[in-house]
């Protein structure tokens, strides 16, 4: 598992090569299985392969940003994270998303973390894009994306550093 961790780093520049049902299937259950607080799983997970929504919800990421730059940087699918509105809802989505972006380097795909879900949701032309699902967002918070993808060219993470002073011990 350390070797998985060691090896994932965000990637920003993805191809068009479709990724498999197994390796997405995969990916979303490792979300589900994050842990949260008393296991009340509220985080869900929205899967954004349609290629229309994933240009729409893009277009309005994009404007929340405020920069005129795909924030998903092409890569062919999303999982919008969002939780039911409680005190736990911002860390058991980040448990969700560290998992699923794990699970992405442990299948040999690229990903990256994303915010403005939040802001996606809590507007109305989010809640339209988004209105496929049935869910009624009044009762949601966005917690961020992971985008996944094969990477468009050869993608060689650096080591990380770990700087010092960080782990404490008595």
């Amino acid at each position: 598992m350390l070797d998985v961790i060691k090896a994932r780093r965000a990637c920003r520049s993805f191809s068009n090569r479709e990724v498999e049902d197994n390796k997405i299937k995969e990916i979303v259950e490792a979300g589900l299985l994050a842990p949260s607080g008393m296991n009340r799983q509220t985080p869900i997970i929205i899967v954004i392969k349609d290629k229309k929504v994933r240009d729409e919800l893009m277009k309005l990421n994009r404007s929340i940003m405020g920069r005129d730059l795909d924030p998903f940087y092409g890569a062919p699918v999303i999982l919008l994270v969002a939780a039911n509105k409680d005190g736990l809802s911002m860390l058991d989505g980040a448990a969700t998303i560290e998992n699923m972006l794990l699970e992405a380097t442990n299948q040999g795909l690229a990903s990256c973390w994303i915010h403005r879900a939040k802001e996606e949701i809590e507007l109305e032309e989010g809640r339209k894009i988004l209105s496929f699902t049935g869910l009624n967002f009044d009762d949601y918070v966005g917690i961020g994306h992971v985008i996944i993808g094969y990477p468009k060219d050869e993608f060689k993470p650096v080591p990380k550093i770990i700087k010092d002073n960080r782990v404490f011990i008595k």
